[in-house]
């Protein structure tokens, strides 16, 4: 029986002899390494630009921390100041804020509820998928 499976990354080629032989796709990884990439530094930044409004803010220095805390494209959004932890489990409830009315603990999770949607739209028109 012979017979070919196609993928993206490669096919299966199978011959009349039962024998399989594997062919990568040698476009595949360098072309979607690139889109996959960009996506995930789009993530990244949308994550950092629109929790802002949500976190809380006395000097700026958590918002701050988060910047310096993440390496763009990486995956991993973090905020490292020192007091990040206690301010994000136990702050000011959103609303108590002199600073804005959004400002207080678990600033992703609300920020997810909000924008969580668009930014995976977003990341999705990057790969090429709507």
């Amino acid at each position: 029986m012979t017979g070919t499976i196609e993928t993206p990354r490669g096919s299966i080629i199978t011959t009349a002899g039962g024998k399989a032989k594997l062919e990568w796709n040698t476009n595949f990884v360098p072309k979607w390494h690139l889109k996959y990439s960009n996506a995930q530094k789009f993530v990244d930044s949308e994550v950092l630009r629109h929790s802002e409004p949500y976190i809380p803010m006395q000097t700026g220095m958590l918002i701050k921390s988060g910047i310096l805390g993440t390496t763009i494209g990486s995956g991993k959004v973090s905020w490292i100041a020192p007091y990040a932890r206690r301010q994000y489990y136990h702050g000011r409830q959103p609303g108590t804020s002199a600073f804005g009315a959004l400002r207080g603990q678990l600033w992703f999770v609300r920020m997810k509820a909000t924008w969580g949607s668009a930014i995976i739209a977003g990341a999705k028109k990057l790969i090429g998928k709507s």
